[in-house]
């Protein structure tokens, strides 16, 4: 026993002696680092010094102003490292460290030092206290080798051999799962307990005592269970982790430690391509790591997913939303007291401007008991951790007064905890009248939320309506009384903890003061005066609120005339700025057309301007649904829709005939294989059997295939008709089928998505012969039902507006508004069951954060429809027409032969173009009845004879 303490004892030396020997050649490199400077470099880098030295002081200053400016913490370290100042140096690292989790490589650096220096001091318990601290801010295993690596050179104090082991298991269960680097610690682990082993084997040909053979078993059987539990998780490159165990073992390996291995390697080829994923993309590989998250979240292994967010987060350190996915996990799933605040306190030391990190941290700490000192300390700094927004000042003591609100007792009269409650909530507002508004030029708190709940905090719990009413009078004076929804906030404070008399007061002075929504306080008012008043109330209820709604109608109409008449200025406008291109236009084209040799090149460009190449987009919705980006809207002008004859640039030209998908340009077609259609046949057509699709993607292959197969399931499909153009699908056709009814089924799929874009459906309506019918599904006038929601996150739901909404009424349809491709635009209309409830939603909804986004939220109402999109309003000719059917003769393409002699021409604009013999229209400038008869007065035979042998 003695002769194996002996040789254990050796074999501790020569383990302390190696340690030493890498700890000097770890002191030999730092020396090339500037941590010893020879007399020489001294001398020679005198001047460098002086400057590095005004540097260093430039650095200390400026963090004295702003102690959390990260480059300059680590530009500081690296000056006071390069010139050696090692008590300045750890000064700074530790100020560093107070604010902000460290990199894996300051902490090497400073370990490494630290190291240099205690071998001196003989001081080994600060390297402890330094490599605990280090191992808690981001998941490293490189750090944890350090540490494990250091207490080896400790094992010959006592409990060193304990303390050995402590490191490694602790490590294990930090970093043991990292799928790339978890082996390596696993190998130390194992590295250390073989040299352990050596100590207590007895020398060859020696026979070992009792103790000796229990010993040497108990250390085989910890090198066993080490290759077991390695055997058992997945990690990289375990096959020859498992070759190497059968080397080892002397009795092979186990069936049940092999069924182990194959489960630990199937899951490992299952991790294998998010791991060689993250290998090849580059820093900061947050999507990647995103992707392995989830499928570790599917996969539902905690530690796994704990070990994935740690990962990210070492190389993802200032993403809060990366923070915030990783502590809400904690929280709902693992909740495990030392690892969730201890989690939260790194995510606000790493993104301490975000205010949801600080936000849930205080939720934490009271979630898991931790005293009220430490809540007000991370409060505390909270409030000077400087927040970008005034909002976030507002939310965060919002967060630390409902947490002192929970903490009073309200059956006692008075107690120290109420006290302190009221004293908060004085001393938040004096913070956000003082600190935030002179840093923001605003509250953050315009409607007053803090001290609303103050209010209600008095009248429902303390039972102080005086001290209510006090916070509402100063909520008023903020400039809140021409708000419907405030005074109707303080109506039914009063309503549930108040009086009737103050009530009427309030309601009073509500119709008084609401500039937004008077109707609705009118009608409040009314209805109170129905249940609680007397004639006389109700006498004057009414005439105050007749007297207030007439004033309120009066001020509208001027705000109508006024912007009617400034509506009208910029018709004016846009019509002079249209007529003078119009003209600049026709100018260049006579200058054109008027020299030798170039007419007929002029027309073949016009004409391919017209329906050639330039032609490809898809006739465009005039202002739909999914176009809407106005507040309030609730639908807009009619769709496009007709027939194919019925709107122009539906059909080729007459005099040209459509080529059929990839001829090319000028190829000649046989007539036998001339690409017809059923245009080509307007008898066989039938409009009302057939529907309009458009806004199609022009890559969509085989679009007449695509759609018959996708509009078979409403009924027998006669024809499919794509338009092309030169290039190819134009992403609009015309599908008819058999019978009417089909069409009804066709209408329900607007807006279905095809190939990532909403396919518009709309009846085929020829608008020659009916120019006033439109089939526009939303209403464009005020719907007092349905409320206009805008500011709403993109990823936002339906699911998740009706979940919002349904606690103001019954919910009846909810629309999303998206673009033309089918994205949305932040903008939704929710349809309630009465006014009545969409006027709660709008005074309950509006301003409500949603996913960090503020919500705006009316009554749907549509701004005034330009006149340019009302069905009465008439176009002049050349804005409506092609250039081809209103420069040619008597009505024909230019490529037709005319039969007017060009004596007759006028060259002039296209409004002022005489058709089928008729003279032109008069403008807005000419006046008379000679005008009138000139245009009502058509030119006979006898007329044109006389022009032409006038000249």
């Amino acid at each position: 026993m003695a002769a194996t303490g002996d040789a254990e004892e050796t074999q501790l030396q020569e383990m302390e002696e190696e340690a030493g020997m890498e700890n000097e050649m770890d002191s030999d490199e730092e020396e090339g680092l500037g941590i010893e400077n020879s007399d020489d470099e001294i001398d020679d880098s005198s001047e460098d010094e002086k400057e590095n030295e005004a540097e260093i002081q430039r650095l200390e200053e400026q963090l004295s102003i702003n102690a959390f400016d990260y480059n300059c913490h680590v530009d500081l370290i690296k000056l006071l490292r390069q010139e050696g100042e090692l008590p300045r140096l750890r000064k700074a690292r530790q100020k560093m460290s107070e604010l902000f989790p460290l990199t894996e490589e300051i902490w090497l650096d400073w370990l490494k030092d630290e190291i240099h220096l205690t071998e001196e001091e003989a001081n080994r318990e600060k390297v402890y206290e330094l490599f605990e601290t280090a191992v808690k801010d981001y998941i490293c295993p490189e750090i944890w080798l350090e540490y494990a690596q250091y207490s080896i050179g400790g094992m010959g104090l006592p409990g060193g051999m304990e303390k050995v082991r402590s490191i490694f298991e602790r490590a294990l269960t930090a970093v043991g799962l990292h799928m790339t680097k978890g082996a390596t610690v696993w190998e130390a682990y194992r590295e250390f307990e073989n040299a352990i082993l050596a100590t207590v084997q007895p020398p060859p040909g020696s026979v070992p005592t009792r103790e000796q053979q229990e010993l040497l078993n108990a250390q085989l059987e910890r090198i066993h269970t080490l290759f077991r539990r390695q055997l058992s998780i997945p990690l990289m490159d375990m096959d020859g982790t498992y070759a190497e165990y059968e080397e080892w073992s002397d009795q092979g390996v186990s069936d049940t430690v092999s069924q182990k291995y194959k489960g630990a390697l199937k899951q490992m080829e299952k991790s294998k391509p998010y791991e060689e994923t993250l290998m090849i993309a580059e820093p900061p590989k947050l999507a990647e790591y995103q992707t392995y998250i989830d499928y570790e979240q599917k996969e539902s292994d905690p530690a796994r997913i704990q070990i994935i967010f740690e990962r990210a987060l070492s190389e993802n350190c200032l993403v809060p939303d990366m923070w915030a996915k990783y502590t809400k996990y904690l929280d709902r799933q693992l909740k495990i007291k030392d690892l969730v605040l201890s989690s939260h306190d790194r995510a606000v030391r790493n993104c301490p401007w975000t205010m949801g990190l600080w936000k849930n941290y205080l939720l934490a700490l009271e979630r898991h008991g931790a005293d009220h000192h430490t809540i007000s300390d991370v409060f505390e700094k909270a409030l000077n951790a400087g927040f970008i927004q005034a909002t976030d000042y507002v939310n965060i003591w919002e967060a630390y007064l409902d947490y002192l609100r929970r903490r009073v007792d309200f059956s006692k009269e008075s107690s120290r905890e109420l006290e302190e409650l009221r004293a908060a909530f004085t001393r938040s507002l004096d913070y956000m009248k003082q600190d935030v508004e002179e840093r923001f030029s605003e509250s953050g708190d315009p409607s007053c939320t803090i001290m609303q709940v103050w209010a209600k905090i008095e009248a429902l719990h303390c039972k102080n309506m005086q001290k209510a009413r006090e916070l509402w009078d100063s909520i008023m004076t903020k400039g809140n009384a021409k708000f419907a929804n405030m005074w109707l906030e303080y109506y039914n404070l009063e309503r549930s903890y108040g009086d009737a008399l103050h009530c009427r007061k309030a309601l009073h002075r509500a119709v008084q003061c609401t500039s937004d929504y008077p109707e609705h306080v009118c009608e409040v008012l009314l209805t109170f005066e129905r249940v609680e008043g007397s004639l006389e109330d109700w006498d004057a209820a009414v005439q105050k609120t007749e007297t207030r709604l007439n004033r309120v109608n009066e001020q509208r109409s001027k705000v109508t005339a006024k912007e009617a008449h400034v509506a009208r200025q910029e018709e004016e406008k846009t019509e002079q700025r249209r007529r003078a291109k119009a003209d600049k236009k026709n100018q260049k084209k006579g200058q054109k057309g008027s020299r030798p040799g170039d007419k007929r090149k002029a027309e073949d460009k016009d004409y391919e301007d017209e329906w050639g190449e330039e032609s490809e987009q898809p006739p465009k919705r005039h202002r739909g649904e999914s176009d809407q980006g106005f507040r309030g809207g609730g639908g807009g002008a009619e769709e496009f829709m007709g027939t194919e004859s019925g709107l122009f640039g539906r059909r080729a030209p007459p005099g040209r005939r459509q080529e059929p998908p990839g001829a090319k340009r000028g190829q000649q077609v046989a007539p036998a294989t001339v690409w017809k259609t059923q245009e080509d046949d307007p008898e066989l057509r039938k409009d009302d059997c057939s529907v309009f699709i458009s806004n199609l993607a022009f890559t969509m292959d085989d679009p007449e295939k695509r759609l018959k197969k996708l509009f078979e399931p409403c009924g027998p499909v006669q024809s499919v008709r794509p338009v092309y153009a030169a290039k190819g699908f134009r992403g609009y056709c015309y599908v008819q089928f058999e019978g009417k009814a089909s069409v009804l089924e066709a209408l329900k799929m607007d807006r279905q998505e095809v190939e990532g874009r909403p396919m518009f459906v709309s009846p085929c309506v020829d608008k020659n012969k009916n120019p006033d019918f439109k089939v526009f599904k939303y209403n464009t006038n005020l719907e007092k039902h349905k409320i206009f929601i805008s500011g709403l996150p993109f990823s936002c739901t339906k699911e998740q507006l009706e979940e919002l909404c349904k606690d103001n009424g019954t919910v009846k349809d909810i629309r999303l508004v998206t673009n033309r491709s089918g994205k949305p635009k932040g903008l939704a209309y929710v349809e309630f069951g009465d006014e009545a409830q969409a006027s709660q939603a709008v005074l309950k909804l509006d301003g409500t954060v949603l996913q960090e986004h503020t919500l705006s939220v009316a009554i749907s109402n549509p701004p005034r429809r330009n006149t340019a999109d009302k069905p009465g309003f008439s176009r002049p000719v050349g804005a409506m027409m092609p250039r081809s059917m209103v420069y040619g003769s008597r009505g024909k393409g230019r490529t037709q032969l005319s039969l007017l002699p060009r004596s007759l021409h006028r060259q002039t604009g296209s409004e002022s173009k005489a058709e089928n013999g008729t003279a032109p229209k008069p403008t807005g400038g000419e006046s008379g009845d000679a005008g009138n008869e000139a245009q009502a007065k058509p030119l006979s035979n006898s007329d044109f004879a006389k022009m032409l042998f006038k000249k």
